[in-house]
């Protein structure tokens, strides 16, 4: 364990040096956009309050859908030989690019307050026409923080533009977030398998939160899929063979709109009806016994709020393997509007939020049952310093740090850090 600490600070110290140029320009560039006017925000959205009559709770519970083994298995036998996670990571689409090498544009979407420790950039040439969602990491799948030999990072990306049949896709990359060099990611497509497992389609959903637990990974979904949240084997990767803007079977092979892997749904979670609340964002709690599943509700931008936050217990059921139980274990209510991001930790849950136009930074907020702390910054003590567009939070407790994205920028910071940033 000491061995590997000090590679992790040594990574950290590189990292920090490289970051501190894009930190600086962020600084700039959120001093510019504050002003008076904005420096009183929302107002506190206080306490988080209980919800516990069977009205509130009734409609988050789940009904869980599997894929059937039979089907999986025709789609591999059609497809080849499912891999895992080392082989994804092992055939490298391209790298990440240190903070210092990004353009003055891509790092004014870091933080100002708390400043990262920790950034990368996305090449251009692979991202654009797609948009960041989700963060995970094998601090989430395993509590040692690796996934075998490898320290990896999944984000999430869902396409914005091109043809009808590529608007709405999801993807995500398997990042080898290693010590010993630059991040190296691979693309694989999310899918879901149609026709008795003889094809697959798209995921079409914005990739808006992810977690990946032990080998399974759990993906949100919007209001145009059946499922509220996907499930995904990570030990059932498959390799695409024709290189095609379309998804699913083709003359000659598979194609998976560019990506050379496919990841298919094994499962599916439905919510409790079509007016039911939907989960926007997920995150990973190791502090509860069971580990929980804490969700923020899925709102859309012009909604007053309040917003509801909730935890699905996860752990071994009779019958079925170690994932989530469908029940609510806790439901709260936050006055916060426009989530889009959520952690918990103990008591205390972190909600980050978008404020006014995309150009605007985003707020990020500690509640409890007992109040709310907001992270300020600059000199009329503003609220809005976290990322502009605000994206999902993940905790990887091994190293103590918050993993999140936003636009072309990967970033983490310590937990402790946004907790002295609150108690100003």
């Amino acid at each position: 364990m000491k061995h590997r600490g000090r590679h992790r600070r040594r990574r950290r110290g590189r990292a920090l040096r490289a970051t501190l140029a894009g930190t600086a320009l962020a600084l700039t560039a959120a001093a510019t956009m504050i002003s008076t006017s904005q420096a009183t925000d929302a107002d506190d959205p206080g306490a988080l309050k209980p919800l516990t009559a069977t009205a509130d709770t009734a409609p988050l519970r789940l009904t869980e859908h599997a894929v059937p083994g039979a089907e999986l298995d025709r789609l591999t036998a059609s497809m080849g030989p499912a891999v895992g996670v080392g082989a994804v990571l092992a055939d490298p689409d391209g790298a990440l690019e240190d903070a210092d090498d990004c353009s003055d544009d891509d790092r004014r979407a870091l933080p100002v307050e708390p400043a990262v420790t920790t950034a990368y950039c996305w090449p251009q040439r692979d991202t654009d026409g797609w948009r960041a969602g989700a963060v995970t990491t094998s601090g989430d799948a395993d509590e040692d923080g690796r996934w075998g030999a490898h320290r990896v990072i999944l984000s999430g990306w869902t396409r914005g533009s091109g043809t009808p049949a590529e608007q709405g896709l999801a993807r995500i990359a398997f990042v080898a977030a290693d010590d010993d060099g630059t991040p190296r990611y691979t693309w694989a497509l999310l899918a879901v398998p149609v026709d008795g497992g003889r094809d697959f389609r798209g995921l079409g959903s914005d990739v808006s939160g992810m977690v990946w637990y032990q080998d399974k990974l759990l993906v949100t979904a919007g209001r145009g899929e059946d499922g509220a949240l996907y499930v995904y084997d990570l030990d059932r990767v498959q390799r695409a063979t024709v290189d095609t803007g379309t998804v699913g079977r083709v003359p000659g092979g598979w194609s998976a709109a560019g990506a050379r892997y496919v990841l298919p749904a094994v499962a599916s979670y439905a919510t409790a009806g079509a007016d039911a609340p939907r989960p926007g964002g997920i995150a990973l709690d190791r502090s509860t016994v069971p580990e929980s599943l804490v969700v923020h509700e899925a709102t859309a931008p012009d909604e007053e709020g309040p917003t509801r936050l909730w935890r699905y217990a996860l752990g071994p059921r009779p019958g079925y393997g170690p994932l989530l139980r469908t029940e609510p274990v806790a439901v709260y209510e936050t006055e916060l509007t426009q989530v889009r991001g959520v952690l918990a930790h103990r008591s205390d849950w972190y909600v980050s939020r978008a404020t006014g136009a995309p150009e605007e930074r985003g707020t990020l907020w500690r509640q409890d049952t007992k109040g709310a702390s907001p992270v300020r910054c600059g000199a009329d003590e503003t609220y809005r310093c976290w990322s502009g567009p605000a994206t999902s939070l993940s905790y990887w407790q091994a190293t103590g740090d918050v993993w999140s994205q936003s636009g072309r920028m990967l970033f983490a910071l310590p937990l402790a850090a946004v907790d002295e940033a609150l108690e100003r």
